[in-house]
């Protein structure tokens, strides 16, 4: 298991990552973008903003990078990243296929990625992956698996995917929408020759949107490692769209909304990896402070009521405009 790297590290933030899907293409759900990226969102640009965004992770200790095929070009820019720096070979990298970007570097694309988990998808992204990452990739996830994916019950698949693993590949799966716990255990139930399929999986969690939670902890006892996207809940957790009581709770720590919406997150004793999901260097920065905020039983009861019913939740990112 790649994340068994991870089990070793000693840096306060070995459990925190770095996703890359809001710098490896210009157009992207998160609030606040505007600000964040400018107006120059050319492929040069984006791609010395994601190197610096790696370097600035790697120096402080984040060890797991995660893209997808849908990202743009982040799976270039983080092969890239790698490529320059040879003598990098404690981190461990994440990859996604089942979404095919399709806006061709716009932001204003009627339709950004198309999704398709058939076998034909999962070759040809696989072989695209490939040849980008090489042997430097060490988990591969469906992308935002739901109940009525044929990805849980396509046995072809299940024995593709069972053969990537068998030659060292790791095989995980992410989920998304308001039935992620239902994915999840259905996902668990999943084997090949009497075998587990799944050895990751990648879910939103964050004060928001917790549904998962329970679920997340039954795949946690089953062995698998759990990685937790949107932590941030695509910025509506950020200070200028941060709810009162997150910004309570931030004066409190003298630290940012991000960094304690993050540490409430990482509280979770299931949670083996929490995605930043950073665009620039100082966002990135405050985000990692999430490792040193201590909350308290209060202050965590005090976020817990900002939960949302999870189709409220997924109807409301549903309406976040591609920036």
């Amino acid at each position: 298991m790649p994340f068994a790297r991870l089990a070793t590290a000693t840096t306060p933030t070995c459990h925190l990552g770095l996703g890359l899907a809001a710098v490896g293409r210009p157009g992207y759900i998160n609030l606040g973008r505007d600000q964040d990226l400018g107006e120059d969102r050319s492929v040069e640009t984006l791609r010395t903003r994601t190197h610096e965004l790696l370097d600035a992770a790697y120096a402080q200790g984040v060890r797991y990078f995660d893209a997808a095929r849908s990202y743009g070009r982040s799976e270039e820019f983080l092969a890239e990243w790698l490529g320059a720096r040879p003598g990098i070979d404690d981190v461990v990298v994440g990859s996604k296929w089942g979404y095919t970007y399709t806006a061709d570097w716009s932001t204003d694309a009627e339709q950004h990625e198309v999704k398709d988990h058939s076998v034909r998808t999962y070759e040809r992204q696989r072989a695209e992956t490939a040849a980008l990452l090489g042997d430097r990739l060490d988990l591969y996830q469906i992308h935002s698996v739901t109940p009525d994916s044929p990805a849980l019950t396509d046995k072809e698949l299940h024995a593709r995917l069972a053969e990537a693993a068998a030659q060292g590949l790791t095989i995980g799966f992410s989920t998304s929408g308001p039935a992620q716990a239902d994915t999840v255990r259905a996902a668990l139930a999943v084997t090949v020759d009497g075998e587990p399929l799944f050895r990751t999986v990648q879910s939103t969690y964050n004060a928001l949107e917790t549904s998962a939670a329970p679920a997340l902890a039954e795949a946690h006892d089953a062995g698998l490692t759990v990685i937790v996207k949107e932590g941030m809940a695509n910025g509506r957790l950020a200070g200028p769209y941060a709810p009162e009581a997150l910004k309570a709770v931030a004066e409190e720590t003298s630290l940012g909304c991000d960094a304690v919406a993050l540490a409430f997150v990482l509280r979770r004793p299931w949670a083996g990896v929490v995605l930043s999901g950073a665009a620039t260097p100082l966002q990135l920065a405050s985000n990692l402070q999430a490792a040193v905020v201590d909350l308290d039983e209060e202050q965590l009861a005090r976020l817990a009521t900002l939960t949302e019913d999870p189709h409220t939740y997924w109807g409301k990112r549903g309406q976040l405009p591609w920036h």
